[in-house]
């Protein structure tokens, strides 16, 4: 099993839905999120006077998949999320021991699909 965190624009995150859910990802978690990568914020003006936003709003993502699917989630994040600008995001897949449905009882992949 594999844990995918993945940190996008928020603007991206219908497209993105859809498109994990199409390469099967049962389930997901989002989380409105604020932060900077190599961008370090950004300059923006507000009547006539200029300011710095440090953190910037984004959507990070949480989903727990069976090994097998996982690089399919991978590419339909990585497609769906790409701008070809700054800030598109990061994708982070970390292998995940033990997984377990609190309501059956369900333990490992049994408990991350359908």
């Amino acid at each position: 099993m594999k844990m995918i965190i993945a940190v996008i624009k928020p603007s991206r995150l219908d497209a993105v839905l859809d498109a994990v859910t199409e390469a099967g990802a049962s389930g997901l978690t989002v989380t409105e999120v604020r932060g900077y990568g190599r961008q370090r914020g950004k300059t923006e003006v507000y009547r006539g006077a200029e300011y710095e936003i440090k953190l910037l709003p984004k959507v990070k993502l949480e989903i727990a998949v069976p090994t097998d699917v996982a690089d399919a989630v991978v590419e339909a994040i990585t497609r769906t999320a790409n701008s070809g600008k700054i800030g598109d995001g990061k994708v982070f897949v970390l292998d995940l021991e033990q997984a377990l449905r609190i309501r059956t009882g369900d333990m490992g992949a049994a408990a991350i699909t359908g």
